[in-house]
């Protein structure tokens, strides 16, 4: 069987923030997820807490330093807390996108967060949260999907989830809990599993 060279590039959520061990981690959830498919993976994590789109060059050249079968980026989060432009954020994810791919691999990106959700954002500026962050996401998603991507569409329950339960988040209130990436997880998964190169094959 041959290895896929499975990677993750982003921010705070693809590096895990909020978890207690490497096994409570999006990354190592679908690892699992991928090798229960019959993959042989190959975990390399690139995400850095705190990463914007600007800080996705680095984390590809790190990538590049080794083959390259799946990457799944993670990012938007910290582009919307900075109030980076979305043609500006957007732009720098489908570069990345292309870099990846010109480097062979399939590649998923979950693009960034509804932060209305967050327990800090007074309620009445949420429904305009809500708003931001939804345009931010469609900016990205399609320069994704021209740079060759995939997208991963988060279905809105997801984040209802999130509303509705506080044990979905961490102790800041900011990141998941262990219970909350295993939500997210659940909803990249079949994303994922779709984009990935079949076991023994080729990418789709």
């Amino acid at each position: 069987m041959s290895t896929l060279h499975f990677h993750v590039l982003g921010d705070s959520l693809a590096a895990g923030v909020g978890c207690a061990s490497a096994d409570q981690t999006l990354s190592h959830r679908l690892a699992v997820a991928l090798r229960d498919a019959g993959h042989d993976v190959d975990l390399r994590v690139h995400a850095v807490s705190g990463a914007r789109s600007t800080d996705l060059a680095p984390q590809v050249r790190a990538a590049s330093a080794v083959p390259v079968d799946l990457a799944l980026v993670v990012i938007g989060a910290n582009d919307l807390i900075s109030f980076t432009p979305p043609e500006a954020g957007a732009r720098l994810l489908g570069a990345a996108v292309a870099d990846l791919t010109a480097l062979g691999a399939a590649v998923l990106v979950a693009t960034a967060p509804d932060l209305s959700i967050v327990s800090a954002v007074p309620g009445p500026y949420r429904d305009l949260v809500r708003i931001v962050s939804e345009g931010y996401s469609q900016a990205q998603a399609a320069a994704v999907l021209a740079a060759g991507g995939t997208v991963a569409a988060i279905p809105p329950a997801l984040f209802d989830d999130f509303r509705r339960d506080p044990g979905l988040f961490s102790a800041d209130r900011f990141h998941p809990s262990p219970l909350g990436y295993a939500l997210i997880a659940g909803a990249l998964a079949p994303h994922l599993l779709r984009t990935a190169p079949v076991p023994g094959g080729k990418n789709p």
